[in-house]
């Protein structure tokens, strides 16, 4: 049989690096794929998009073990959700809160929101973890020097700001400052706080900072255009949602629909899970082992739903069970009810053993 030579790979014109071929949805410019490692230059990447940039999170996190101390999950669980963005998210049981933090990466810098809920690096090595992961993006792209922010959804909330001493003298660092003067300054928020919005360039993909009080007085929302993503925080996320200020709570909402409306977020990502997959369901307090939980992303239609009984619950001393979130005004996060909402489907998950 007559010999055919393969075909010769032309890195520019395979793979996802090629815009004609199906891999890039149409009008998307977002991947450098074909990239070479160590590459002799310095890449510049193409933030600007038609659209959210592609990422996956379809996968699921560890979820904890019953007896904490025989736990073997890695204590920070590192998901790369697209080239310039991660997730990571703390083992629970180090600590039951479990919080999500992101690294996100542009042509100049890369920020990290928030820094969990444990301070000591051995028991939870974030930094490690991050400068790990700085590393190899800068090698992919040809950086030998990738500055880094540090930047939080509130500093008041201790599940997101313990891990932050970690980075204290770390090298071409900048935290944003945590007392919320301090803190607006930085932003530029002095004079319009809570209105207003900032900004945190990374290069060519700017993270639009959102005032976001209501479950903390100095709570923040960060938006990446380049994902279409709202990092919220505890503010709205799947879980026991503890507001501090139900007017602001409700005010932010309302601020944040608006926001939302002109942006068209693709997800909302919060900075923990605690609901399970059935509607309303949700593990208590102190719990390592969460094996049915719901899935990290939410729907930015959640904003009017969460908007809407904020307004309900407004003024009372209540909790309030939704299908994604539960709302606490006023109550102790340990505050049951015997109350179920006619329209939440009462499903009761498995037992696990």
């Amino acid at each position: 049989m007559p010999q055919t030579s393969a075909p010769t790979l032309n890195p520019t014109a395979s793979g996802n690096g090629n815009p004609d071929l199906g891999y890039n949805p149409p009008g998307v410019r977002n991947t450098d794929s074909t990239v070479p490692l160590h590459p002799a230059e310095a890449v510049t990447h193409d933030y600007n998009s038609d659209g959210p940039a592609p990422g996956r999170l379809a996968f699921r996190w560890t979820y904890g073990s019953n007896v904490a101390a025989k736990n073997r999950d890695p204590r920070v669980q590192v998901v790369q959700y697209n080239e310039d963005s991660f997730v990571l998210r703390q083992n629970v049981c180090v600590h039951w809160e479990a919080p999500f933090t992101y690294l996100l990466f542009g042509n100049k810098g890369a920020l990290l929101i928030d820094s969990g809920a444990t301070a000591n690096a051995k028991h939870y090595p974030l930094r490690e973890t991050v400068d790990a992961i700085i590393t190899r993006w800068g090698q992919a792209r040809g950086r030998s020097k990738v500055p880094l922010t540090i930047a939080l959804t509130s500093g008041e909330d201790i599940g997101q700001n313990q891990g932050l001493v970690q980075f204290a003298g770390r090298p071409d660092t900048v935290i944003v400052p945590t007392p919320l003067n301090v803190m607006k300054q930085h932003y530029g928020f002095r004079n319009s706080w809570p209105s207003g919005t900032g900004t945190i360039d990374l290069g060519d993909r700017a993270i639009e900072v959102i005032p976001t009080p209501g479950t903390h007085k100095d709570g923040v929302t960060f938006y990446d255009p380049y994902c279409r993503v709202l990092f919220t925080g505890d503010f709205l996320y799947p879980g026991k949602i503890n507001i501090g200020n139900d007017r602001d709570f409700v005010t932010s909402l309302e601020r944040l629909k608006t926001f939302a409306a002109a942006r068209s977020p693709k997800w909302i990502l919060g900075g923990h899970v605690e609901m399970m997959f059935a509607p309303g369901r949700y593990y208590p307090r102190f719990a390592t082992y969460k094996p049915y939980e719901r899935i990290l992303q939410l729907e930015p239609e959640v904003i009017d739903e969460a908007l809407q009984y904020a307004r309900e619950i407004q003024g009372k001393d209540m909790l309030l069970i939704r299908p994604d979130f539960v709302l606490y005004n006023g109550v102790s996060p340990d505050q049951r009810t015997s109350v179920w909402p006619e329209n939440v489907p009462r499903i009761n998950p498995p037992r696990p053993f």
